[in-house]
């Protein structure tokens, strides 16, 4: 088990670790009234290194579990920081920083973790090929989870009471918005299970069972959920820090919440996991690289969107309608568009990294200016 010590910390899978201090930093600041532009800095960075330990714990805990309930834990923790900070986010009723995070999530993992993951994998290499059989099927789920997102906004338009602004905090869409919504999640979830039935269980030899990167530190299973139970309290307070001064920090830097939350929190919240696609796509590990970012994205349209839906029947003022503005319905419907054809090969270089980067680049230029 690799020891924190300066050596380690220097290391690709160590730096995530040099932000700890971060975290009672922004408690600090936070207890102490400091400005919401500092608290919120710190915040964000100090979500890096708790997001990092429960990766990297869950990752631990599934090389104890063997391929299938280690992959069931991965596709299950997975994407949990995301999780945890939406639903601090919709205690503070901040609907459409939810919503924004979801798409931003996608995106990110489409544009930018994919992207970064050809690029620098293919560099120095003529290309890189993975299973184009594994791939097609996640890319395939998220193509039809896009076409649930996107049907509720449609069925807002047709009926009249239209998009929600990008500038808009949060909006009330009645019972049969709300509704609908609803149903839409439940199908989402359903979908999931049963694609976690098909990957995991009736064809397991189609993908690739060693969801976790090799360089396991060697935890046993009672270290593995303690470091599991603390990470998840550390990004709850490190979360509810962050959502509770998005507001203040908008209108302090003039920044939107929208921008915040569709760039800001959707990279914060897995930055480690993002770092680790790329690593493993330098080490000619494209398979892994693709399932990373091409998994998360599907995990965040087919688990996280419907229990966040299902969480807002209890939390926050009134239940979430799953009713995108139109930038955020423009980036969903062309990033899962992008993410199909890339990868319909199963080859990568270079150049395909790079376009796709440039791609996140005008959409956030294009969310900046919203």
């Amino acid at each position: 088990m690799p020891q924190l010590n300066a050596a380690f910390l220097r290391t690709p899978y160590g730096w995530p670790y040099l932000l700890t201090p971060l975290i009672p930093i922004a408690v600090a600041l936070d207890l102490a009234g400091a400005s919401a532009g500092l608290v919120f800095a710190a915040s964000a960075l100090g979500i890096v290194p708790t997001a990092a330990l429960m990766g990297r714990a869950t990752e631990e805990l599934a090389a104890r579990s063997g391929p299938g309930v280690g992959g069931l834990l991965n596709v299950t923790f997975g994407n949990a920081p995301e999780l945890i900070i939406a639903l601090f986010a919709l205690g503070q009723g901040l609907h459409e920083v939810v919503k924004a995070s979801i798409v931003g999530s996608i995106i990110g993992n489409i544009l930018l973790v994919l992207g970064a993951a050809m690029f620098a994998g293919g560099l120095g290499r003529e290309k890189q090929v993975f299973s184009r059989t594994g791939v097609s099927v996640q890319t395939s789920m998220l193509l039809l989870a896009a076409v649930a997102l996107l049907m509720p906004a449609i069925f807002a338009l047709v009926e009249g009471s239209g998009l929600p602004h990008p500038g808009t905090e949060i909006v009330d869409y009645g019972p049969t918005v709300e509704h609908l919504s609803l149903a839409v999640a439940i199908v989402l979830i359903v979908t999931y299970v049963v694609g976690l039935f098909f990957s995991l269980k009736t064809h397991r030899d189609i993908f690739n069972p060693d969801y976790e990167d090799e360089e396991t530190w060697g935890w046993s299973v009672r270290t593995s959920v303690i470091a599991l139970a603390i990470a998840g309290v550390l990004v709850g307070v490190m979360s509810e820090v962050l959502v509770g001064s998005i507001s203040e920090t908008s209108q302090a830097i003039g920044l939107s919440e929208f921008f915040i939350g569709v760039i800001v929190v959707a990279i914060v919240g897995n930055a480690a996991e993002h770092w680790v696609a790329v690593l493993v796509a330098m080490k000619n590990k494209m398979d892994l690289a693709v399932n990373i970012a091409i998994g998360s994205s599907a995990q965040v349209a087919l688990f996280v969107a419907p229990v966040l839906v299902l969480a807002s029947l209890a939390i926050g003022p009134h239940p979430l309608a799953l009713v995108f503005n139109g930038f955020e319905l423009g980036a969903l419907l062309l990033a899962v568009l992008i993410a199909n054809y890339v990868t319909q090969d199963g080859e990568s270089t270079w150049f395909e990294g790079f376009q796709l980067l440039a791609v996140y680049v005008v959409l956030g230029l294009a969310f900046y200016y919203a």
